[in-house]
């Protein structure tokens, strides 16, 4: 009895979850914050990449020669620009995503979910959370965790329509990768 209900306890929010997703719903996003708890390290390295830094591009007088060469005004403020912000912050314009710097500053820059998926579920207490240090990979995989991030994640925001990228630009996942825009992943204490 007691094993059917600990099925029962992890198999019921899942099916819920996923039966969401199929039905086009989507998991509300968390800032980076959230993922730090339990990745430190990952958060450090990360903090320090281009990624986590982003949205400093918008700023006025920041990336002032790539603004010039692409022929956007260096000295204007681009941290409202609807279109720029979209890729510069964690989860613009979908649920419990990037709405301002005033309202939303967590979510400035390009953060954990954006690459590995939007996280309201899969850090839910039954899946991958303090309380569930022990938590299966599949399980939260099944409930949107991104866990091989890969070109599709990137190329989102990485490809031709981007206003600094040139006209030919094809997107080079290692090369941006040395570049710094990756966290150095480190072995979790826990088997998953």
């Amino acid at each position: 009895m007691k094993r059917t209900l600990s099925i029962l306890i992890v198999v019921i929010p899942l099916v819920v979850a996923v039966a969401s997703l199929a039905a086009g719903g989507e998991h509300p996003y968390v800032g980076s914050q959230k993922c730090k708890a339990c990745h430190i390290k990952e958060w450090k390295s990360w903090s320090e990449t281009k990624m986590a830094k982003a949205m400093e591009t918008l700023k006025p007088g920041a990336a002032a020669e790539v603004k010039k060469a692409a022929g956007l005004d260096p000295a204007k403020d681009y941290t409202h620009d609807q279109t720029c912000v979209a890729c510069h912050t964690t989860g613009h314009g979908k649920p419990g995503g990037f709405v301002d710097l005033e309202t939303t500053p967590a979510l400035a820059g390009v953060g954990c979910k954006m690459c590995h998926k939007a996280g309201g579920t899969y850090i839910e207490k039954q899946y991958m959370s303090l309380q569930n240090k022990e938590y299966k990979k599949a399980e939260v995989v099944a409930v949107g965790l991104v866990d091989k991030v890969g070109e599709k994640q990137c190329t989102v925001c990485h490809n031709t329509k981007n206003p600094v990228a040139p006209k030919d630009y094809k997107f080079d996942l290692e090369a941006e990768m040395e570049r710094g825009g990756q966290h150095e992943t480190f072995f979790l204490k826990y088997a998953h």
